[in-house]
Formats: structure tokens, sequence, C-alpha cells
């Protein structure tokens, strides 16, 4: 199938791109590297009445060192960039989804921030984006800049809390790649490689788990959207064995069951999953 017409507008500059987006018309779509909102188009899933493309604003992608520590990644930046920085290894999480993200191809043209916006509630960067509490920095026309915690971004299946007139331009590690250890850890279903369920564990203390000070948790395709496992992560601080605390890690969640994997099979790779993430950082803790 083709999509359907719509109207096409190229960006220059950031500045013109929320100009071209600030009457915060719903039938307006942001377009990064295509790689989602394109296939969804040609199937008419999507039929966007006018796309706003900005792959080509410059200022929009690379990789800064932040002056308190930490990175800042343009929301243009491509996975195969990412891949091939250096210091993006201090995030282990993030060095474990980037190979694992779609083919090469992909990886060539698909964005973080992109990826990001698109909110696919299987998609393997939020698991990390949660675990390593990135920060994403949007801005708009009428009301400027703001920062959004990852864990208040994503607002359902494909749903973000950024609005119509809004625009992702920029996602920040902070510096706890240096002080935690983390890690992601995925069963892939073997045609998309899209996760049944995806665990990433970021964790700051005593190396071992013995004396946890803080554990965060990101899961991505076990439930309806992207969640924090608020309840295990409290659970391990207070003392819990991770391999217990893990067992509630999909409780409720309102866990998707389709022909890859049904509910209870999802839910008990969700505890797998975050048991290998989980010992997987405390290894890095070592």
């Amino acid at each position: 199938m083709t999509p359907a017409a719509f109207a096409y507008s190229r960006a220059a500059t950031v500045d013109e791109a929320l100009d071209l987006i600030a009457a915060g018309d719903p039938a307006t779509r942001v377009l990064a590297g295509g790689q989602s909102l394109i296939p969804l188009m040609k199937l008419r899933l999507a039929r966007p009445e006018r796309l706003v493309d900005v792959g080509r604003i410059g200022e929009l992608r690379g990789i800064r060192d932040l002056s308190g520590g930490g990175l800042a990644v343009g929301a243009l930046t491509t996975w195969a960039a990412l891949l091939e920085d250096p210091r993006v290894t201090r995030y282990g999480a993030l060095a474990d989804v980037l190979p694992v993200i779609g083919d090469v191809q992909v990886r060539n043209r698909g964005t973080i921030g992109g990826s990001l916006a698109h909110a696919d509630p299987a998609s393997d960067i939020a698991a990390p984006a949660l675990a390593l509490e990135m920060e994403l920095v949007a801005r708009s026309a009428a009301r400027g800049e703001r920062t959004i915690a990852a864990a208040d971004f994503f607002a359902g299946a494909f749903a973000t809390v950024l609005g119509p007139d809004e625009m992702l331009l920029e996602v920040r590690l902070l510096g706890a790649g240096r002080s935690a250890a983390s890690a992601y850890v995925a069963l892939p279903q073997p045609a998309s490689g899209y996760p049944i369920a995806g665990v990433a564990v970021s964790l700051t203390g005593t190396p071992g788990g013995a004396a946890t000070t803080g554990c965060v948790i990101g899961v991505t395709g076990v439930g309806e959207q992207q969640y924090r496992a608020y309840d295990v992560e409290r659970s391990v601080v207070a003392g819990t064995p991770f391999a217990d605390a893990a067992k509630t890690i999909a409780a409720g969640q309102r866990v998707a069951s389709d022909i890859h994997a049904d509910r209870d099979y999802r839910a008990a790779m969700a505890v797998v999953m975050a048991r290998r993430a989980f010992d997987a950082a405390v290894a890095r803790q070592g």
C-alpha cells in the first residue's frame, strides 16, 4: 500500500520547525528518521495530514559532554552514531540495547529522539531510558523549553506528554553512569526483534547487591506501555533479595497478549529477564 495524501514541509532550523507546528494541529506529525512513522503510513495505520521533516537540522545531531557530568544526545542522533561513541559504554544498559535495535539500515537512519517520541510500548530503548533516568528536553514556540523525566514522558501506547506544538530536542544522560552499574536484557520475538519482555536495571551500592542503596528498573514489551517497576525497586532497597522481589515485576500491569506470547508467558519472561539484567548489572559493579 501507499500512504494517504499529505502535505509536506522541510524545516532547516529548530525555530522553523517549531513555527510549522505552532498551531498545535494533531493531524501534523514531525518526521525524524522515518523508521517507525513511514511504515505505519504505508499501511494507513497512521494518516497524518501534514509532515514536518526535521531530518536535516544539524543542530539536533551529535553527542556532547555536560558540564556537570553525563552526556547530552541530540534528538536526531542515530543509533549508529551512538554505537560508535566510546562514551556510551559508561551507561551499560544503553550500550546493551544499541546493537539489538532493528538492523544495520534501521540503526543508520533511526534516531533516539524519534523512537522515544513514537513511544512504541515494545520499543527496546524505553527500558534503558527509564532505568537510567534519562531527561528529555522539549520546546514549543509558545511555551519555551522544558525538561521531562523519562518516568513522566510516556503516557500510554504510542502516546507521550509532548504537546502537538512541542518537539523533542535532546536526551540527557546524567552522571549516574559513572557511579551506577546497569544492564539491559530482552527476549526478542524471532521475526521482528521486538522484545517479548525487556528489562533494564540500574544499581548503586555495595557490589553484589548485598547493600543496594539505589535500584531503578525499566520494563518494555510487557504491558500496554513502558513502565518503572517501582514496587520491585522499593523491595530491593529495603533488603529483599532481587530474585524474590522480581516475582512481582508484572503485578498490577495490563500484560499484553498476542500471537507471539500470551499474558502468563510474557509475565514469566519479564521475571527471567529482570533477574538476568540484575545479575549483569551486579557483575559490572565489580
